[in-house]
C-alpha cells in the first residue's frame, strides 16, 4: 500500500514563516515585504513581528496570503547582559484569519508602546491565568505552547542555535507544533543557523514534532530569500493553509525541491530536484546515503525502513550544499493503515 506522505494531490506554496517588518524592528513595510517575497516567487508569508500581531488581511490577494503571528521571548532575570542570559524566541501563527487576538506578548512591550496609534484598542492581555509565574523555565514554557495551541495558533521553537540554548533546556521543552532546523537570518549572521542535531535530539525524545525552515528576515542587509517552507495545498486560501501546516503537509528547503515523499513496501521513496545527496537519518545509530556520480546529479533515492528506526527523515543535500528536510516520521504511524 502506498502511503504519501506529501499530499499527492495540490500545489507546494512557497513560504516564510518567520518575518519581521516596521511593525517591529524590521526595515520594510509589510506593502514592501509583501512585494519584496512576491518576487521571489512566495505566496505565504507569516507576519510575526516582536510581541505585537496586526490583522495583515489587506493584504491577501488571489496569489499571496498573510498569516497573522507573533514572536514571543522570555529572557532569564538576572544582572548579566542580555547577550549572556539564557532567552527562548517562539512563534505563534493564527489558524484562522479572524483570531487576531495577541495570546502572549513576551518579555517587552516595547514594540506595542511604539505603535500604540496601529494597535486593535480591542486587544487585551492573555489574563485568565497566570502566564510566565514561573519565568524561564521549561515547565513554564511548555505551558505557553500548550496554552497558545488550545487558542488556535501553530507554535514553532525559533533559531535554537540563535539563542544557545543547551540539551538540558530544550528538551524538556513540550507542545510546540514545529522547529526551526534551519534560520536563515541566524545563519547569515555568522549564528548555527541550521540544527538538525537538536531536532533529531528532539525526535529521538519522542517529540512528534515538524521541522520548517524560514529567513527571520529584517532586511537589513541580505538576510531574507535564504530559508522557506514549501506548503502543499489544495488551494491558496488562508485555512487551507494553516490546515496543511497541522497536517505537517510541507518540507524545510535552503534551495533544493522535493516533488513526492511516499512510503511503500517497506520503503521510504522521494523525488527531488538534482542534488549531491540524499540520506536517511533514524531514531537508531543507523543512517544510509546515496549520492551522485562525479559530475552527475541524483534525483531519486529509496531506503528501507525498520520497525526499530523509530523514526526517520530524509535530508536531500545539492552541489552548493544546501539542504532540504522533511520532517520527521514515526514508524508506528507508517505502519498503521
Amino acid at each position: 500500500m502506498k502511503k504519501y506522505l506529501l499530499p499527492e494531490n495540490g500545489t507546494f506554496y512557497k513560504a516564510n514563516l518567520h518575518c519581521h517588518t516596521t511593525c517591529s524592528d524590521g526595515k520594510l513595510t509589510p506593502e514592501e515585504t509583501k512585494a519584496a517575497y512576491k518576487a521571489h516567487g512566495y505566496s505565504v508569508v507569516a507576519f510575526t513581528d516582536h510581541n505585537v500581531m496586526y490583522n495583515h488581511s489587506y493584504l491577501n490577494d488571489e496569489s499571496f496570503i498573510a498569516l497573522m503571528g507573533c514572536e514571543a521571548d522570555i529572557t532569564e532575570k538576572g544582572s548579566e547582559p542580555y547577550n549572556n542570559r539564557k532567552v527562548i524566541h517562539f512563534n505563534y501563527i493564527s489558524l484562522k484569519p479572524e483570531n487576531t487576538a495577541p495570546f502572549f506578548f513576551g518579555s517587552s512591550l516595547g514594540y506595542v508602546e511604539k505603535n500604540a496609534e496601529k494597535f486593535p484598542k480591542e486587544t487585551e492581555f492573555y489574563k485568565n491565568e497566570p502566564i510566565c509565574k514561573l519565568g524561564y523555565v521549561p515547565a513554564n514554557i511548555s505551558y505557553l505552547f500548550e496554552k497558545a495551541r488550545e487558542k488556535g495558533y501553530f507554535v514553532t521553537y525559533n533559531h535554537p542555535g540563535w539563542s544557545r540554548e543547551e540539551y538540558p533546556q530544550y528538551i524538556n521543552y513540550n507542545n510546540m507544533n514545529a522547529l526551526e532546523i534551519f534560520n536563515y537570518a541566524s545563519f547569515h549572521e555568522g549564528h548555527e543557523g541550521y540544527t538538525p542535531t537538536v531536532y533529531d535530539d528532539m525526535l529521538r525524545a519522542g517529540k512528534r514534532i515538524y521541522c520548517i525552515a524560514a529567513d527571520d528576515n529584517h532586511n537589513t542587509v541580505t538576510d531574507a530569500f535564504g530559508g522557506f517552507t514549501m506548503i502543499k495545498a489544495e488551494k491558496l486560501e488562508y485555512e487551507t493553509i494553516t490546515d496543511a501546516l497541522v497536517k505537517g503537509h510541507f518540507y524545510a528547503s535552503m534551495g533544493p525541491e522535493i516533488k513526492s515523499l511516499v512510503f511503500e513496501d517497506g520503503k521510504i521513496k522521494i523525488e527531488c530536484s538534482e542534488a549531491e545527496r540524499i540520506c536517511i537519518t533514524t531514531g537508531q545509530r543507523r543512517a544510509a546515503s546515496v549520492w551522485a556520480s562525479d559530475g552527475k546529479s541524483v534525483t531519486y533515492a529509496e531506503f528501507d525502513v525498520y520497525p526499530n528506526d523509530r523514526y526517520v527523515r530524509l535530508t536531500v543535500t545539492d552541489h552548493r550544499g544546501r539542504s532540504a528536510n522533511t520532517s520527521g516520521y514515526f514508524i508506528n504511524e507508517l505502519l498503521c493503515d
